[in-house]
């Protein structure tokens, strides 16, 4: 009968015990979901710092850990974001600066064509020149990415036709298209396809799509829009491989073909794409260079 009663008091102390570890299974359990649902929360952006319900030491202690780690992240975010904001606008203001001399060289160097000098002087103001324009380009399109960039461009969103502003931005393109002996096939649905957008950043990111295939293409142009919003610029491009399709979006990237390029205009329309919440990706296929533009917000095809 003792060693029962014996028994027994076990059993109840190893019950106690058993329920005292799962309840501080539970607590700690409760406590860490707190901790990785606040550091959730509080890497966002807020300031507030965390906080747990649980009285545990260890748990505490993690809490202030990661506490400490927030703040010092805070810290370099936000260093990083000043640093980053002062480099934006010190770009733009150079780029700025920058446009009113060459143009007055470009100014200059037109009356100088006019001069009577000899052929080896005209063809160094021929040099000169290009070299102007080439630079005048370089900072129009450092200027306007800089804009961009800094968020200064915002534009009021309205509902557009997708279609009709790719008809537009082929149209302004005609020039260089047929210069290149391009015969663009062309592919739109039946009905219209709208989305919410800012009519001169959709327009901008066409024309910067349209003139890189201008540029790449091997004498083809294919533009589809399709019935879910997304639009695909083709082209053949032969000179390209599939390692220079992919850094195409990186600033300041250029290959041999593009040589007096800026490397500017596809970030610039990767920068539009992504404020207007859509996006672009690009593709190397049996010799095409093709990139897709997803656009949000869209209505139904043929909808009033």
């Amino acid at each position: 009968m003792g060693n029962v009663f014996v028994l027994q008091v076990l059993l109840a102390l190893l019950l106690v015990i058993v329920c005292f570890l799962a309840g501080k299974i539970f607590f700690m359990k409760r406590a860490a979901d707190e901790l990785a649902e606040g550091f959730a929360e509080k890497t966002g952006g807020t300031n507030t710092l965390l906080d747990i319900a649980s009285r545990d030491p260890s748990m505490r202690k993690l809490a202030d850990t990661l506490n400490d780690g927030l703040r010092e992240l805070r810290e370099k975010r936000q260093r990083y974001e000043q640093g980053d904001m002062e480099l934006k606008n010190a770009v733009t203001n150079i780029s700025h600066d920058l446009r009113t001399p060459l143009t007055a060289i470009s100014g200059y160097l037109e009356r100088l064509k006019k001069e009577d000098v000899s052929q080896n002087a005209a063809r160094y103001i021929e040099i000169l020149s290009e070299r102007t324009e080439h630079m005048k380009q370089l900072t129009e399109e450092l200027f306007r990415y800089s804009v961009i960039r800094n968020g200064a461009s915002e534009s009021k969103k309205e509902r557009v036709s997708i279609g009709d502003l790719l008809e537009e931005s082929l149209a302004g393109y005609y020039t260089q298209i047929t210069a290149r002996g391009i015969t663009p096939k062309i592919q739109m649905p039946v009905g219209k396809v709208e989305c919410y957008a800012a009519r001169e950043k959709l327009l901008r990111l066409f024309e910067n799509l349209i003139g890189n295939a201008v540029k790449y293409s091997d004498g083809d142009l294919a533009v589809t829009l399709t019935e879910n919003g997304e639009v695909i610029f083709s082209n053949t491009a032969k000179n390209l491989s599939a390692v220079e399709v992919q850094r195409l979006f990186d600033r300041f990237y250029t290959v041999e073909t593009g040589s007096r390029s800026t490397g500017l205009g596809l970030s610039i329309a990767r920068e539009l794409a992504g404020q207007m919440g859509g996006s672009l990706a690009a593709d190397y296929m049996d010799g095409s260079l093709i990139i897709h533009v997803m656009l949000p917000l869209l209505f139904a095809v043929g909808t009033e």
